[in-house]
């Protein structure tokens, strides 16, 4: 399995997340030109060589409007409510980019994982956070690179180490922060995470929101043939190399562990169709599963739990969905890990049609299955029971 393993062993930010994995590139002057002629206003990449500590690798910098995102004028990253760049504008900004769609979806939804947590932090609702023009552009341009370096390295697995945060505090908009600052704080429940023995900001808020979003484990590194590492270093300096170290190589499948997220909600006062109509559209939307348990309420009301496992990614989109389409009035959720069977599906020909089988191995037994709807649809159209199709299927193959 191609995987991907993230060290963050001084933190993460949005510029070193994206050098390290631009020195796991074989084409990164390719990307760095997709980069910059995707449309990002008034931003430039450059990617520079570093040496910090006698270690070699690179540091990306983003430049607006001809101003570095290192020099001591640009105002902290963090959002702020007094000006300029809201999510609905940065939301078109984005989604405008001359980049492949699940890039652009990818940047859409990190930047609104990052706005909901300021959401939180600041008490305003989503829509109305506002970020610093220039700060909101450097995070886009972040955002994007590291959305379009996973997309262009394509691993089926995205491995990250426990999260080192800094401590002290930190200057921005609105005044001194402790470290790690609120909104990283809220983008990192569930994450493992230690503050380290270094003073200052290691893991930015732009930095958590990727890491939240495309990690689909946290741990140490998984047993993995190398075949590169990228050095992603920071701008300023230690008595260590300050960077985030990017491993690229292939894992054993069988057994592969990843984190998922369980989404729920509590509702009484919903017809049986309605939460029938919501758990087929979070299917439709991308859940891992739906299901629904009955609980009591209090004041001894009957009620029904909806329920579904997600991917970090389809995270803010399922949530939404719930707010959306059921009358809870908030959904609960929580990071659980989990143990996955290497699994494929293929489509064999029959005497009845096409038919998906989805096919496991464990411990070199193989488990095969015909996909439910094919089955059924053999069945009705046969006046056959689903035990006779599947009977009839296995004596042809």
């Amino acid at each position: 399995m191609r995987t991907i393993y993230l060290e963050c062993a001084m933190g993460a930010a949005g510029d070193m997340l994206a050098a390290a994995l631009l020195e796991l590139a074989d084409d990164r002057a390719a990307v760095l030109q997709e980069l910059e002629q995707a449309g990002i206003p008034g931003v430039c990449f450059r990617l520079q060589p570093e040496a910090q500590c006698g270690v070699k690798g690179s540091r990306l910098e983003v430049h607006v409007h001809g101003i570095y995102e290192g020099e001591e004028n640009i105002p902290h990253k963090h959002g702020h409510a007094h000006q300029h760049a809201a999510l609905p504008e940065i939301s078109a900004l984005i989604g405008a980019l001359a980049l492949p769609e699940p890039v652009r979806r990818d940047a859409i939804a990190v930047y609104r994982q990052l706005a909901q947590a300021e959401s939180a932090v600041h008490g305003v609702p989503v829509e109305q956070v506002h970020f610093h023009e220039v700060g909101a552009l450097d995070a886009v341009a972040d955002i994007t690179a590291v959305c379009l370096l996973m997309h262009r390295l394509a691993a089926e697995q995205i491995v990250v180490s426990p999260v080192c945060t800094g401590f002290g505090s930190v200057h921005c908009a609105h005044g001194v922060l402790p470290v790690p600052a609120p909104a990283t704080v809220r983008l990192l429940c569930g994450v493992p995470i230690y503050s380290g023995s270094v003073e200052g900001e290691l893991c930015t808020p732009t930095g958590a929101a990727l890491l939240r979003y495309f990690a689909g484990h946290f741990g140490q590194m998984p047993a993995m043939r190398l075949h590169a590492v990228g050095y992603g270093f920071g701008r300023r300096t230690f008595d260590r190399p300050n960077c985030v170290r990017a491993f690229l190589g292939e894992t054993e499948e069988a057994g592969a562990a990843d984190t998922v997220c369980e989404l729920a909600c509590n509702l009484d006062d919903m017809t049986p169709e309605a939460v029938a109509f919501a758990a087929q559209l979070l299917l439709e939307a991308g859940a891992l599963d739906v299901w629904t348990q009955a609980i009591g309420m209090k004041k001894g009301r009957p009620g029904v739990m909806l329920c579904c496992l997600c991917t970090q990614q389809t995270r803010a989109q399922l949530e939404a969905l719930l707010l959306r389409h059921t009358t809870t009035l908030g959904v609960r959720s929580c990071l659980l890990s989990r143990t996955v069977l290497p699994r494929e599906e293929r489509v064999e020909q029959t005497k009845f049609g096409p038919v998906r089988v989805k096919r496991a191995v464990f411990d070199a037994q193989v488990r095969e299955k015909a996909e439910f709807e094919d089955l059924a649809a053999i069945a009705r159209a046969n006046g056959l029971t689903l035990a006779e199709a599947a009977a009839l299927l296995r004596a042809e193959r």
